[in-house]
């Protein structure tokens, strides 16, 4: 019986992973503001601005007059695939565990604490609050105000918080890619692909400290590696799921 119920919750947390890893591959992509700023240079869309605002000013503009579209330039869907990744890597986590326990611990805890720290940095919705309560208000000086606190959080959105978290997203994704090297559930061409993307990201944080004219190349070419990943990890958790499912019922046979 013991057995039996440790068998039904892998399951459950292989299907909650591998449902994630698809939602985070199809919907809930990382970066969907540059997604949607190349549909809208492109003419594919028509409302909306080519490219994030730098303003305050501009930021509540957008946030007044199109909320979804300013939300999405401010990585409000960042939010969700975060969380998404979460939950991947905790499935990842109890499939690769006796590969190598001790590197998957490592890049569990890196991909939650990085999780954490993006979900506390992420300033999109003090931003439309900020947006709503400086539309409201009456006079000049409340709304200098307003607009000196959405500069102080455009300045505190740009900080160590967002690149920390990325770092740490990132450098989980490449342990896991590294021990998944040795699974035959997952395989090599899963694992080199999520070498790759997970290297290439990497990168970003070579561009920051030395190039920062470059910072918008490395995610740009991972992300079609990411995709990728994302669906063949959810495709194998997924399978892993059914596969806790029919030991489940030959269990209570």
């Amino acid at each position: 019986m013991k057995q039996t119920t440790q068998d039904s919750s892998w399951k459950s947390l292989y299907w909650v992973g591998g449902v994630a890893a698809l939602l985070a591959a199809i919907i809930f992509r990382r970066n969907l503001s540059a997604e949607f700023s190349l549909l809208r240079m492109t003419g594919v869309f028509s409302a909306g601005p080519t490219e994030a605002p730098s303003a305050a000013a501009d930021w509540f503009a957008l946030l007044q007059s199109n909320p979804f579209i300013g939300l999405t330039y401010l990585d409000v869907f960042d939010l969700v695939n975060y969380m998404l990744v979460g939950l991947i890597y905790l499935a990842l986590y109890l499939a690769l565990r006796r590969i190598n326990a001790g590197w998957m611990a490592v890049a569990t805890v890196l991909g939650l604490m990085g999780v954490v720290v993006y979900l506390a940095s992420n300033q999109a919705f003090a931003m439309l609050a900020l947006s709503d309560r400086y539309a409201a208000a009456t006079t000049e000086a409340q709304r200098a105000t307003f607009l000196a606190a959405g500069e102080a959080l455009l300045v505190s959105y740009q900080a160590a918080g967002i690149p920390a978290s990325l770092l740490l997203v990132t450098l989980a994704g490449l342990i896991i890619s590294l021990v998944m090297r040795r699974s035959r559930v997952f395989g090599g061409a899963t694992a080199y692909i999520g070498i790759v993307a997970q290297g290439i990201l990497l990168c970003y944080f070579v561009a920051l400290a030395f190039a920062p004219v470059l910072l918008f190349l490395p995610p740009t070419l991972s992300a079609p590696l990411l995709l990728v990943w994302y669906i063949l990890v959810g495709l194998r958790l997924l399978r892993l799921a059914r596969g806790a499912a029919a030991e489940e019922g030959g269990n209570t046979r």
